[in-house]
């Protein structure tokens, strides 16, 4: 158990719903700023990027309850909003930091949306 585990476990189990958060970002921001790595290095892209893919993720979360129990603890589904978040920031932008910054973006959106 714990977040090791979680964290192994993500890529085998989510596969899919990862790369279908991303590319719903990625198609946002290419009909947003245009080609890879053109997107302003800057935190109001990392958060209206953020924003866009966790909200999306998370409407998807609850239209599908079988999806949200089969990625178990809030741990798992943080990673992958995250991950997405993050992932179309650095490919819009060509920017590790700011994708970076689209991650922690990504899990404040998550606990405030969901936390206890």
């Amino acid at each position: 158990g714990g977040v090791g585990f979680t964290q192994y476990a993500t890529a085998a189990y989510t596969n899919d719903v990862l790369d279908d958060f991303t590319y719903y970002g990625y198609d946002y921001a290419l009909n947003k700023f245009g080609d890879d790595g053109t997107a302003p290095n800057d935190l109001a892209t990392a958060t209206d990027l953020a924003t866009e893919v966790t909200l999306n993720g998370m409407e998807c979360y609850e239209d599908y309850p079988t999806l949200l129990e089969d990625h178990f603890g809030g741990s798992q589904r943080a990673g992958i909003l995250a991950a997405a978040s993050a992932c179309t920031t650095g490919i819009a932008t060509g920017n590790a930091q700011v994708a970076l910054s689209a991650w922690y973006m990504s899990m404040y959106l998550h606990k405030e949306g969901w936390g206890r």
